[in-house]
C-alpha cells in the first residue's frame, strides 16, 4: 500500500500495517470526528480519527520509529467513540479519558488481534503498555507525534499555518534518546506558538464549546429516554444523529436542531449558558543546543510568556451565551 500524505510524503508501508488500515475498526475512525461535534456549526472543522491515526503512524515512520511504534500509533484511538471526548462529557469522564479506559476491550473484540498475529506480534505487548513508545506518547509538556500531529493537522487544516512552514518544522525536528528535540529556537515559538492556537484559540472557541456542550446535553436526554445505549456511541457520528434523528421525540430533536452554522454565541462569564473548563495542555519543547538537551523556556522568553498565558486561560475557562 501506498500512502501520500499531504503533509508527511509518500511511503509504502507494509502488509501488516495495510491491514490494520483496511480493517473494520480502524475504517470506522473516518467517520469520527477528532473534534467532536465542531463540524455541524463550521464544515471545515472536518479531521477524522483517522486523518490523525494514519498521521501519527507516517510521523512515527518519518522520525524513525519501529515498526512495531507505527502500529500502536495507528491504533492509539481505535477506541474513540463517535464524536470524541463529547462522550467524556455525557458520562461525565473529566480526564477526557472513557477511550482509553475501555481501549483493551474494544482492541480484543475486534480482528485486529488475529492480525496481528498473523504476522506474529501480541496485541497485549504491542498495545496495551504505550510508556515503550516514546515518540508516540510523552507527558506534558514533552513533543510526542500523538500531540504533534494533531496540532499540525488541525492547524494546516484550518488555514493558521502553511505547508511550508510544517515541512520547516518537520526538518527541525530530531530524535534524542527516544524523545523528539528542536533545534532552533525560533522553531520552538513557532510551534508553542501553533499549538497554542490548537488547544487555546481552537478548543476554546465558543462555537466549539457550544456545540459540544449542547451535543453532550442531547446525548444524555437520549440516554436518559432510552433512545440510544452506550454501545452506539462505537458506531460513527452520523449513525448516532441518525439514531436521535429516528427517535421522533419533539425535546431531543430541538436540542439537535439548535447545533447549525448559524448559530449565534458569545463568551460570557456573567450570564452564561454553558461554561467549560478543559484539560490544562501546556507545551514546552525539548531542545538540543551546542550538544545539550534543556527546555525551550530556558532559551526563550516568548516561550515562557505563551506558557503563562495559556496556562491562565486554561484555569480560568470560557463561558458562552447563546445569542
Amino acid at each position: 500500500m501506498y500512502i501520500n500524505h499531504e503533509l508527511y510524503g509518500e511511503f509504502q508501508v507494509e502488509n501488516v500495517l495495510e491491514e490494520i488500515i483496511l480493517s473494520k475498526p480502524v475504517q470506522r475512525l473516518k467517520e469520527v470526528h477528532q473534534n467532536g461535534a465542531g463540524y455541524l456549526v463550521n464544515p471545515k472543522w472536518n479531521v477524522s480519527r483517522y486523518d490523525h491515526s494514519i498521521g501519527v503512524m507516517l510521523l512515527i515512520r518519518k522520525l524513525g520509529g519501529s515498526i512495531e511504534e507505527q502500529i500502536a500509533g495507528l491504533l492509539h484511538d481505535v477506541s474513540h467513540t463517535a464524536f470524541s471526548h463529547v462522550i467524556d462529557v455525557v458520562l461525565d469522564y473529566k480526564g477526557e479519558d472513557y477511550h482509553e479506559e475501555i481501549f483493551n476491550d474494544v482492541v480484543k473484540n475486534s480482528e485486529i488481534p488475529s492480525i496481528l498475529d498473523k504476522y506474529g506480534y501480541r496485541y497485549e505487548k504491542l498495545l496495551l503498555d504505550d510508556s515503550k513508545w516514546t515518540i508516540l506518547e510523552q507527558p506534558q509538556p514533552d513533543l510526542c507525534a500523538d500531540r504533534v500531529d494533531y496540532t499540525l493537522l488541525d492547524m494546516y487544516h484550518h488555514g493558521v499555518i502553511s505547508y511550508d512552514e510544517v515541512q520547516a518544522f518537520l526538518d527541525d525536528l530530531t530524535i534524542v534518546n527516544g524523545k523528539m528535540h528542536l533545534t532552533r529556537v525560533e522553531v520552538a515559538e513557532w510551534f508553542c506558538q501553533t499549538y497554542y492556537h490548537e488547544v487555546i484559540d481552537f478548543f476554546l472557541d465558543p462555537r466549539n464549546i457550544f456545540c459540544n456542550q449542547r451535543l453532550a446535553q442531547t446525548l444524555k436526554l437520549a440516554l436518559e429516554k432510552g433512545i440510544i445505549q452506550v454501545e452506539d456511541f462505537l458506531g460513527q457520528d452520523e449513525e448516532l444523529i441518525e439514531l436521535l434523528r429516528a427517535s421522533g421525540v419533539q425535546e431531543v430533536l430541538s436540542l439537535l436542531e439548535s447545533i447549525h452554522p448559524d448559530v449565534e454565541v458569545e463568551v460570557c462569564y456573567d450570564d452564561y449558558d454553558f461554561y467549560h473548563q478543559g484539560k490544562l495542555r501546556l507545551i514546552d519543547p525539548a531542545m538540543l543546543i551546542d550538544g545539550k538537551s534543556m527546555r525551550a523556556s530556558d532559551c526563550s522568553e516568548n516561550v515562557t510568556s505563551m506558557n503563562q498565558v495559556a496556562y491562565e486561560q486554561s484555569i480560568q475557562g470560557v463561558g458562552v451565551r447563546i445569542g
